[in-house]
């Protein structure tokens, strides 16, 4: 079993042992590519933790863990409108994206984007009754029902400056029937980015495997090259202990971002996905 497996399989049973729906770990782990499946798994883990203070569920790890990936990314020129455009993409009911929201010194435009719309009024209301502030005033956060293989309905070509998969396309290949909206998420994230945008993957795969995933579906899906490098994160302090690698994807002729400066760790060297 997965990392991720892993970690899921410990969540559901926590859920199970209040609400006794032992069946809820195996549906997640072979149908994640489903709304229907994520509407219950969210609707379970809310009720088990009804008379309890909310708790954001991380994937992996929280926040604190990829900081200093993931903000120097957010470190350029803004545009002319002022603002960066940051999408959080199956975001769950992750801290992630609220936390660039209140972090960044810049002004962003955090989008939030889960496929199951229990968890975006989940996250809503936490947010409401928290009353988050930016960093900047001038930045906004906002949570939308949107399906990942659907991006273009939502965004613009070359409208997105960063774009954050943690742990959702680990979930789409996963899945009995999700290997192809994995590579249409990833054919419309590239379509969405901006020619100085990133696309950065979080995940517990194997390196090399995903790799190959990425330069077989850029090859078949005929869209524009990307550099690709690969980072090892570690084993961040967190609940399920997961070891996990990034993936940062930017546009091909694009100056790479501060933290593939930084972190000199990195197997195999920055390469070409070659269309």
């Amino acid at each position: 079993m997965s990392p991720f497996s892993r970690s899921l399989t410990l969540f559901c049973g926590r859920i199970a042992a209040v609400r006794c729906h032992s069946s809820l770990t195996a549906e997640l782990i072979e149908n994640m590519d489903k709304k229907a499946t994520w509407d219950r798994f969210y609707t379970e883990s809310s009720s088990s933790s009804r008379t309890a203070t909310f708790k954001n569920f991380e994937w992996f790890f929280g926040f604190d863990a990829v900081r200093d990936f993931i903000m120097p990314l957010l470190r350029t020129e803004p545009h002319p409108d002022g603002v960066l455009r940051v999408l959080d993409v199956g975001c769950g009911t992750s801290a992630l994206g609220p936390s660039i929201y209140r972090h960044s010194p810049l002004p962003v435009q955090v989008t939030c984007a889960d496929i199951s719309p229990i968890a975006v009024r989940l996250m809503q209301e936490q947010i409401q009754a928290k009353d988050i502030q930016p960093h900047n005033r001038s930045s906004r956060l906002e949570f939308v029902e949107l399906d990942c293989t659907l991006l273009h309905e939502h965004y613009g070509s070359r409208s997105v400056d960063l774009i954050v998969d943690k742990g959702t396309t680990d979930a789409l290949l996963r899945s009995k029937e999700g290997r192809r909206k994995a590579g249409l998420m990833l054919t419309q994230c590239l379509k969405a980015l901006r020619s100085s945008g990133s696309l950065l993957q979080f995940s517990d795969e194997d390196p090399d495997v995903r790799l190959l995933w990425l330069e077989t579906e850029a090859r078949e899906s005929g869209v524009m090259a990307a550099d690709v490098g690969v980072q090892e994160t570690g084993t961040p302090p967190c609940a399920f202990q997961v070891s996990t690698t990034l993936l940062l994807i930017q546009r091909l002729g694009t100056k790479r971002g501060a933290t593939a400066e930084r972190h000199s760790r990195t197997w195999p060297p920055f390469k070409a996905l070659k269309t």
